[in-house]
């Protein structure tokens, strides 16, 4: 029987290999000097931890699949099928915060005392007012987050999570409704020039974080059951507005599309203006309804869902 030696050990040897030591300077005085200006050179770094190379614009095509495909298997590893988007301003915070920011608007201004700082404090003052009358939007989008995380732990099926721009305001109330209840729910953030933090409510590992917005739609709509737009700015619009130009083309196929709070969507954007201006269609104007409660905005849902069969 052959005698059969001992397999090798997958890293290290008894015998070092020639290449595991620098040239000694015993040998070339110049030499170790000359080896730390090569291992020193960007043309040496492993591709992968060349940030220079990557961030460079013949690499960008390789950035854009890693920003797409590591949220992507992420999802797919922790099967995600559905979810419902939900969009808002991340200024609107919860009551008792935009309470305590008016009381301290005001007692700024009291404090001026006509001073020339006084006109730049009454306008943050009625800002702070007008963000603590749309504070009960965050108690609304917090009870949409309860009832479709509630939704899930009593469904057999395929899990519907709540998805947002893992960010504070609207955002960070959707998330943590779908917390309270024990529910997962998924952040997509953006990286920024000035540093955001995720709030913290989202589901630690379905938070991410995409450099190039185009990759962040993306995620947003390829799993989407339902789009819930609360009042927002440029950010919230520009999401909205996406996603009703890619119904309204049938670049995607039809989704419910809720817009909470008519009387600020009404002022916002005139939709019926614009249809009798012709530049939208009558039926472009019914891609989507109006909702007050997060009770109305589940139930709705479910209404559009059970009259449009097979979309």
């Amino acid at each position: 029987m052959p005698k059969i030696p001992i397999p090798a050990h997958p890293i290290e040897r008894r015998e070092p290999l020639p290449w595991e030591h620098p040239k000694p300077a015993e040998e070339d005085p110049g030499a170790p000097a000359r080896v730390q200006k090569i291992l020193n050179s960007p043309s040496y770094r492993l591709p992968v931890e060349d940030s220079d190379f990557l961030g460079g614009l013949n690499t960008r095509g390789l950035r854009l699949q890693m920003d797409y495909l590591k949220a992507e298997l992420s999802l797919r590893r922790q099967e995600v099928a559905q979810t419902i988007v939900v969009f808002g301003s991340t200024r609107i915070c919860e009551p008792s915060e935009a309470q305590r920011r008016v009381e301290a608007a005001r007692a700024a201004l009291e404090e001026a005392n006509g001073s020339h700082d006084a006109f730049v404090l009454a306008r943050k003052l009625a800002v702070a007012e007008k963000i603590l009358a749309k504070s009960h939007y965050y108690d609304v989008a917090r009870e949409l987050g309860r009832l479709v995380g509630e939704a899930n732990r009593a469904s057999s099926g395929a899990q519907t999570l709540i998805v947002t721009g893992g960010g504070p305001g609207i955002m960070e109330a959707a998330n943590r409704g779908a917390f309270d209840v024990g529910a997962k729910s998924i952040g997509l953030n953006i990286s920024l020039p000035q540093e955001q933090y995720p709030n913290p409510y989202v589901t630690p590992d379905l938070c991410f974080q995409f450099h190039y917005f185009a990759l962040r739609k993306m995620h947003f709509l390829q799993r989407a059951r339902a789009l819930v737009a609360f009042p927002g700015g440029y950010g919230t619009f520009d999401e909205l507005f996406e996603v009703l130009t890619l119904v309204q083309t049938r670049k995607k196929r039809p989704i419910p599309i809720v817009l909470v709070g008519e009387s600020f969507w009404r002022k916002a954007v005139d939709f019926d203006f614009l249809a009798e201006e012709g530049v939208i269609d009558l039926e472009d104007r019914e891609l989507f309804w109006f909702a007050e409660t997060a009770q109305d905005i589940f139930d709705s849902l479910s209404r559009w869902e059970r009259a449009a069969p097979g979309i």
